[in-house]
């Protein structure tokens, strides 16, 4: 957990906040702090995902005063969860599925408190299963409905379908190709946030600032990937991303739903280390055929390969 979220800042991911590049009012050491609070709570044995939300939340709260990591925390709670269901096996990945169909009302209504407290920017009101009153439904019910406005719901609802069929696939690829260099799970960070931006309109920004910005910043993102895949030597795209970078916080532009797909990509990645696991080819077999699998195809990738580096 904690080497997922150092990669979430010291890689220079263009419109978030970095060790190289500030911005939205934050500094790399607000994530850095947010992340040494919230580890322990992730990794903690004996606590209901709802209940784990919510204090890393408390105490990212009491840490840094502001909200640096809610999406970080929704996302990488269930695969620390599994991981910890596993056990001995430290096979996590059969667990993840049971984990998020065994959500509920309880986990719905510390997580809708969750979100309350972190008051992340575009959070508005709903017809159904509004986080501002309690739940009567299980959590897994509630991301379901929020799945098509929010792409951090959609994991839930969709079993991780974007970490397991663009995210872990583009971190092997690239950490493969970059095998020689030490810095090689860096660039891996920005190619896969690349892969996520280029590919799936950001949530955050649709909700900040509106559909038409958010697929703006989509199209551009693409022109950008296919400049850093040409890069032998990504060090080379630096202007390039330094170019992107400075239009998006420009234009008060943070990516944040991207970057949080990203951190949950490399939480799983490193799981995947500890398996033995080198090579995304043959990751979640089971899934590829799935139904889930199809819509990432269709709808995530917009009828391109889902990844190909």
């Amino acid at each position: 957990m904690l080497a997922s979220c150092r990669l979430d800042v010291t890689a220079f991911k263009p419109g978030n906040v970095s060790l190289r590049s500030p911005g939205h009012g934050m500094t790399a050491a607000d994530f850095l702090t947010s992340t040494e609070a919230v580890a322990p709570i992730l990794s903690a044995p004996g606590l209901a995902l709802g209940r784990r939300v919510l204090m890393s939340v408390e105490a990212t709260r009491r840490a840094v005063g502001c909200n640096t990591n809610l999406g970080i925390v929704l996302l990488c709670a269930p695969l620390a969860q599994a991981a910890l269901e596993a056990g001995v096996s430290r096979d996590w990945r059969p667990h993840l599925r049971a984990v998020l169909h065994g959500l509920d009302v309880d986990d719905a209504r510390d997580v809708f408190q969750a979100i309350v407290l972190a008051a992340p920017a575009g959070l508005g009101q709903s017809g159904r299963h509004d986080v501002h009153e309690a739940p009567e439904v299980g959590l897994l019910d509630a991301m379901a409905e929020a799945a098509s406005r929010d792409r951090i719901a959609y994991q839930y609802a969709h079993d991780y379908a974007d970490i397991r069929s663009l995210g872990l696939l583009c971190l092997h690829a690239c950490a493969s190709r970059w095998a020689a260099r030490e810095d090689r799970l860096e660039w891996a960070t920005v190619a896969c946030y690349l892969a996520f931006l280029a590919r799936i309109p950001d949530t955050h920004l649709t909700r900040k600032h509106g559909p038409d910005a958010a697929l703006a910043v989509r199209r551009e993102a693409e022109r950008v990937e296919t400049g850093f895949k040409a890069c032998e030597n990504p060090a080379n795209a630096i202007a390039l991303l330094q170019d992107f970078d400075n239009k998006l916080k420009r234009g008060g532009l943070n990516p944040g739903t991207s970057a949080d797909l990203t951190v949950a990509s490399l939480l799983a990645f490193h799981l995947d280390h500890l398996l033995g696991i080198s090579s995304g080819d043959h990751l979640w077999a089971d899934h590829r055929d799935t139904p889930e699998g199809a819509v990432v195809a269709r709808e995530t990738c917009t009828g391109r390969v889902p990844y190909d580096y």
